[in-house]
């Protein structure tokens, strides 16, 4: 349950993120026309805490989906402990099935 409420609450700030960049790009691309000196220094800065704000996105992303493969490896041991025949018998019918793909494949591709 804990997980599921963190992956929510990650999950709306990246989206958060997202758009803040999205309207930040948006209002640069709107001011580009604006000529002085005052409005470069804003817009360096602005471009600035853009470049940041997409570096970090791009890190919560990233360990956001190494958090979700954690995870994700966690129940896989778990369910295989709890039930190993049950994993053995879905692994030899995987096996199965792609043996007699790549067989299959094997004969059409010999003719």
């Amino acid at each position: 349950m804990e997980f599921a409420m963190s992956q929510v609450n990650t999950d709306k700030l990246v989206e958060d993120l997202k758009a803040v960049v999205h309207d930040a790009e948006d209002l640069l691309k709107a001011t580009a026309e604006q000529a002085g000196e005052h409005i470069a220094g804003v817009r360096a800065r602005a471009e600035a805490s853009l470049r940041s704000a997409r570096e970090k996105l791009a890190d919560l992303m990233d360990c956001d989906a190494a958090q979700y493969a954690r995870n994700a490896a966690g129940r896989a041991d778990r369910y295989i402990h709890n039930s190993p025949w049950l994993a053995i018998g879905a692994g030899a019918a995987a096996g199965l099935v792609l043996g007699l793909l790549l067989g299959r494949r094997d004969r059409d591709h010999s003719r």
